[in-house]
């Protein structure tokens, strides 16, 4: 099938697909007149992908779970600790939210928000104390 046929199924973007290929995570054949002729296996790989990256998992980790998910020998610990890498860095990135959140909260707090030019949170992102 074609990459827009191929890109429907698996659910992403054709230029995304056009990537993956370009970077060697997928490798469809190529019809004589040198289009990509994605078959089922492709499409497959091209779901796990997508799911994979949906879960956070940057391009060199797809790549490693690819491998791991056609090595049939393959041990279940190493993806097991692949997906704890990716919970570790998901909470990292829990707690910078919380403290942007918790930082915002605070200039929000000490504006007014009435017809007053002074306006605290516009000073914190200048870098100036919101109590001056």
């Amino acid at each position: 099938m074609n990459i827009q046929q191929a890109a429907a199924q698996a659910g992403l973007p054709v230029k995304t697909v056009r990537y993956y290929d370009e970077i060697g995570l997928v490798s469809p054949g190529r019809k004589p007149n040198g289009y990509r002729d994605y078959a089922g296996s492709e499409i497959a790989r091209l779901r796990f992908l997508g799911r994979a990256r949906s879960l956070g998992f940057s391009l060199d980790e797809c790549r490693q779970l690819l491998s791991l998910y056609e090595d049939k020998s393959r041990a279940s610990r190493d993806v097991k600790a692949l997906a704890q890498d990716r919970i570790e860095a998901i909470e990292v990135k829990i707690r910078e939210l919380q403290a942007l959140k918790s930082s915002l909260a605070h200039l929000v707090q000490a504006c007014h928000g009435d017809d007053r030019p002074d306006c605290p949170i516009l000073d914190g992102l200048a870098g100036q104390s919101p109590d001056h």
